[in-house]
């Protein structure tokens, strides 16, 4: 029987320490543009936007249409958001805090 964390496996894990170390957005585009397919960045980027327009509050009518992603797609995203392993919000909160430092923008999502 598989456990909710079989797939941290040392494959896993080896991706995930190479991620860490990655010095800036310029170097994590390069290594993240020669390890994905366009389609694989395309659906990670939209997920981010989904998150970033949940926690700006709008509705799944609206992010829909924003970000072309399906209710249902909203719908899961929103539940890791609100009850998976804490990533999402980790990673809202830290650049919520960049942005207030002024160091980072944080963009709630597309531009309007």
């Amino acid at each position: 029987m598989a456990t909710q964390n079989s797939w941290l496996n040392d494959d896993t894990r080896a991706l995930l320490e190479a991620i860490v170390v990655l010095d800036d957005a310029d170097e994590a585009a390069d290594f993240l543009r020669d390890l994905c397919t366009l389609g694989e960045l395309r659906d990670m980027s939209q997920r981010w936007a989904v998150v970033r327009l949940l926690d700006a509050g709008l509705h799944y009518g609206e992010i829909s249409r924003e970000t072309g992603a399906s209710t249902a797609t909203i719908t899961r995203i929103a539940s890791w958001l609100y009850h998976g392993e804490g990533g999402y919000r980790r990673m809202l909160d830290r650049l919520a805090e960049r942005s207030k430092a002024g160091t980072k923008p944080y963009p709630a999502g597309t531009e309007r």
